[in-house]
């Protein structure tokens, strides 16, 4: 019997990994967080249960002109049955505050985010969005309609969006626009991919109103 490499392991991993569930809701907080160790978590387990193994290092960095700490996490995955072989998960980034705790929190948000992108693991809940968690289906024929959305800790995208979306004119859009303009720039520097899904909207949005849509 062939042996499986490590993508193939890697594949299966994803297939078979559970959804992630958002955290409760806290006091200032309008959405469900997505918790770093219940990413973790699954995460882990789906990794060890197709033979891989997860490492991580960290590249700090103080930034003057933002008064922040940035956190730099390279993961590699190794595949148990042949170490020399690994994966490697290269850019996933996070500013903390400078404190005693900022760094960690750094590392934690950008661990947890190269484990999201190492396994594209699923997110949601269903009460709230009304999605139904579930693993991949192996051979599934079903297609993504739209990008998922990328979520954090402190910034909910998807409702965002849907606030760019329901502007009916450009003075609601211009306001709604200034409202967001501070986590956008914030997902610029931390989440380039969930801030193209959020400037995308903004753009089809601003060009449907003043084409009077």
């Amino acid at each position: 019997m062939n042996k499986k490499n490590i993508y193939q392991k890697l594949h299966d991993a994803c297939l078979s990994a559970t959804s992630v569930k958002k955290g409760a809701k806290v006091n200032g907080m309008h959405f469900r967080p997505l918790q770093h160790d219940d990413v973790q978590e699954v995460a882990t387990q789906a990794l060890l249960d197709n033979g891989l193994y997860a490492t991580c290092n960290y590249l700090t960095e103080i930034v003057p002109n933002i008064k922040k700490v940035m956190v730099v996490c390279t993961m590699r995955v190794y595949d148990v049955d042949n170490p020399t072989q690994h994966i490697l998960v290269d850019g996933c980034s996070s500013f903390g505050d400078i404190s005693m705790f900022g760094t960690g929190q750094a590392m934690s948000y950008s661990r947890k985010y190269a484990f999201l992108n190492l396994l594209n693991l699923k997110t949601g809940i269903t009460d709230e969005d009304g999605y139904e968690k579930k693993p991949y289906e192996q051979d599934s024929t079903e297609q993504s309609v739209e990008e998922p959305t990328y979520m954090d800790d402190t910034i909910d995208v998807e409702e965002m969006k849907r606030a760019l979306k329901s502007t009916n004119n450009l003075d609601e859009f211009l306001e709604v626009k200034n409202l967001i303009r501070k986590d956008v720039e914030f997902l610029m520097r931390n989440n380039l991919r969930a801030y193209r899904q959020v400037t995308d909207v903004a753009e089809t949005r601003e060009l449907q109103l003043t084409n009077g849509q």
